[in-house]
C-alpha cells in the first residue's frame, strides 16, 4: 500500500497537498468523534491507493462497535456519505475502520 501519515482528528501536514483530501479527512473525523463515547481517542489515517485515497479510522477498542453500527449500517452512511463527498471533488475514497 502507499505510505500512511497520521492524523488526530483531521489535523497536521496535508497528504498529497490536498485541501480536497483536507476536507475529508475533516468530515470523517468530525462523525467519528459525534458518534462515540471518547472523542479525544478518535485518530484518521490517509492511505494513498493507486486508484482511490484511502481513509482509516481508528478509535477507542470500546467505541469500533459504534462506528460500525448494527449490521454495519453506521459504517455504510459514513462510507456513503465521504463517496459522495468524494465525488463532489473528483477523487474516489475508501473507508476502513481499524480495531
Amino acid at each position: 500500500m502507499g505510505e500512511r501519515e497520521s492524523r488526530r482528528s483531521g489535523q497536521g501536514s496535508e497528504v498529497r497537498g490536498s485541501d480536497r483530501t483536507e476536507e475529508l479527512v475533516s468530515l470523517l473525523g468530525g462523525m467519528a468523534r459525534a458518534l462515540v463515547d471518547s472523542p479525544g481517542e478518535v485518530q484518521v489515517y490517509t492511505v494513498a491507493g493507486e486508484t482511490a485515497l484511502i481513509l482509516e479510522v481508528q478509535a477507542a477498542e470500546s467505541d469500533v462497535g459504534q462506528l460500525i453500527g448494527k449490521e454495519g449500517r453506521t459504517a455504510g452512511a459514513i462510507r456513503t456519505i465521504l463517496s459522495a463527498a468524494a465525488t463532489k471533488r473528483g477523487l474516489r475514497v475508501m473507508l476502513e475502520i481499524l480495531e
